[in-house]
Order: C-alpha cells, then structure tokens, then sequence
C-alpha cells in the first residue's frame, strides 16, 4: 500500500499515512494534494482525484517537538531501503549488530536490515565473530528524514522545490548510510 506524506499547514512533515486515510482527509476537505503520484487515479461513482503522495492539512495541528525519530523495526528496514547490510539482496528482517542476549538494545545504531540467510548465518555473534563485514553504516535519521525515507524516494529523486523552499528541512531529500570501506 502507498504512504503519502502528511504536512501541516506551515509545511513541516507531520507522519505517513496509508493512501486510504490520505484520501479520506482530501474528501473531508482537511488536507489538500500538494504532490501526487504521475498518472495516477482514484475513481469513485461521483468523483476522481490524483493519487497523493504528499498532502497539506488545511489548518496547523501543534506537535510537540521531537529530537529524536521513533525506533521501530519498520523504521530500520525504511532506514536501509529493505537491503542487507551483509549481501545487499533484499531484506525481510532486522539483526541486532551486538545481540540482544549479549546487551544490545533496540536502537538504530545497534540494528539493521538483513536478509533470513544472513540473520540466520550471524546467529547469536556479532558481524566480527561471524565473519561478516556491514556493506553500510548504520545511523540514527533526524525525525523529518525517517517521514522521508518512509516516502520510498529512488535515488537522484529530489524534493519538490515548493516543499524545500518553505522549510521542510532537507534540501534533497533523506540522508543516505554510509558506505563503508571493504
């Protein structure tokens, strides 16, 4: 299902939401399409707009202000684009760098996303008493760049000039991992 980036009326990026819910703020007339998916369409009996891909809610909803994105296992895999750290093949799970038995914590410098045939292979070792280099670094996304990410932006795919412009944050989108040396 398609995420659609939700802003506030200052243009600030709020959440995702799933294209249902994008849709139903759009017919509440609580948001409005600021970007949408290119040939795209939802068709109703009485009614056709664009796919969103971003949305403006039409009055500004006060958010508390947030150091620090949410660490979730999605978030990880969103994170790593769902690549291996290890082979770079696609990624269904997320390994703990330092085991959860040996005292790493849920946090995203200690997890990335890994494919079953390497989560299983490292087992209950780190990458080093596996035998297994990381292809990248993990790090810890700004709140704004984990909203982003969540967007699936291909790379060399920008922001809109409109969402940089008017202080989203990023000038082109998400920050990317960095590649570690062989």
């Amino acid at each position: 299902m398609r995420e659609t980036l939700v802003l506030n009326a200052s243009f600030e990026p709020l959440s995702t939401v799933s294209l249902r819910r994008a849709v139903v703020l759009v017919m509440q007339d609580k948001a409005v399409v600021e970007q949408s998916h290119p040939g795209l369409r939802v068709r109703a009996a009485s009614i056709e707009l664009p796919v969103p891909q971003v949305i403006r809610l039409c009055r500004y909803v006060r958010v508390p202000f947030r150091q620090r994105a949410p660490w979730s296992r999605r978030g990880v895999l969103v994170r790593d684009r769902h690549r291996c750290a290890y082979c770079g093949r696609r990624a269904t799970t997320v390994d703990h760098i330092v085991p959860r038995s040996r005292g790493g914590g849920d946090t995203w410098l200690n997890t990335v996303a890994a494919c079953a045939t390497d989560n299983h292979r490292k087992a209950d070792r780190t990458p080093a008493q596996a035998g297994m280099g990381l292809l990248t670094k993990p790090f810890e996304p700004t709140p704004a760049d984990s909203l982003l990410l969540a967007l699936g932006l291909k790379d060399g795919e920008t922001l809109p000039e409109w969402l940089t412009v008017r202080g989203a944050g990023a000038s082109s989108g998400p920050a990317a991992p960095e590649a570690l040396p062989a």
